[in-house]
């Protein structure tokens, strides 16, 4: 049983990426502090999904926890990407103010493990609680104002996401069942930030034995109906020696 009794100097922080069709987004907490006598706004940013593990779970039941606490989502697949620790994580001075302000027993350095995770956003809908959660396009992050050093994390999670979609089979994941080139190309687009050329897009995914081409192709489409793939994960096990990088 949960003893709800913190661990004041450890924490975890999720990024989660979701892919809509059309642009790579994030997951957001607003954060926001009022002065009570004035109404004036002293705070208003954002953070990550995070906050402290208790004393009696691991690491990866308390991401799974504040996941499902702060947004409603559950049975999402999380990966570790890293921990920080470093000595300024907690020292600005509208972060001691927050922290001051919720009065929680926080240490004042906190070291926190990092978790991401890669989903399809439109089959997901925010349980919203107590707290603004929102998606928000990942090239918009960096105008953005972040809480503590949530901002260098979100870089390091994708960058650690990038690296991972260029060499295991992820992306399949947010297509359906049966897919075209162009809508495979839209997602390596999409979370890798670049943009390729179709031709030698398509010759690099001739060469994959595990993308399956389909005697289907689109049906009450406005131009020519495109052909349709499907993922094998049991070619892509037997192959996994002779995998292609999606480096292009």
């Amino acid at each position: 049983m949960i003893s709800h009794k913190i661990v004041p100097n450890i924490s975890v922080d999720c990024v989660i990426f979701g892919f809509d069709f059309e642009k790579l987004n994030v997951l957001l907490v607003e954060r926001e502090l009022k002065d009570e006598k004035s109404g004036e706004i002293l705070i208003k940013d954002h953070t990550l999904a995070g906050y402290h593990i208790f004393e009696d779970e691991d690491l990866d039941s308390a991401a799974a926890r504040i996941l499902k606490g702060l947004t409603g989502l559950d049975n999402i697949f999380l990966e570790q990407f890293g921990a920080f620790g470093q000595l300024d994580r907690v020292s600005s001075p509208k972060d001691k103010m927050w922290l001051d302000y919720i009065k929680k027993g926080f240490a004042d350095r906190i070291i926190t493990v990092g978790y991401l995770a890669l989903i399809d956003n439109t089959k997901v809908t925010l349980t919203l609680k107590d707290r603004n959660v929102a998606w928000f396009p990942v090239a918009t992050v960096k105008d953005m104002e972040m809480a503590f050093d949530h901002k260098y994390l979100f870089y390091t999670a994708l960058e650690a996401l990038q690296r991972k979609v260029k060499v295991e089979p992820i992306a399949f994941q947010l297509l359906p069942d049966y897919f075209t080139i162009s809508q495979l190309q839209k997602v390596y687009e999409a979370v890798l930030g670049t943009s390729f050329d179709k031709r030698n897009f398509r010759k690099k995914v001739a060469q994959m034995h595990y993308v399956i081409p389909l005697r289907k192709k689109q049906q009450g489409v406005p131009h020519k109906p495109a052909q349709y793939y499907l993922f094998s994960r049991e070619v892509y096990e037997k192959t996994r020696k002779a995998r292609i990088s999606f480096i292009i």
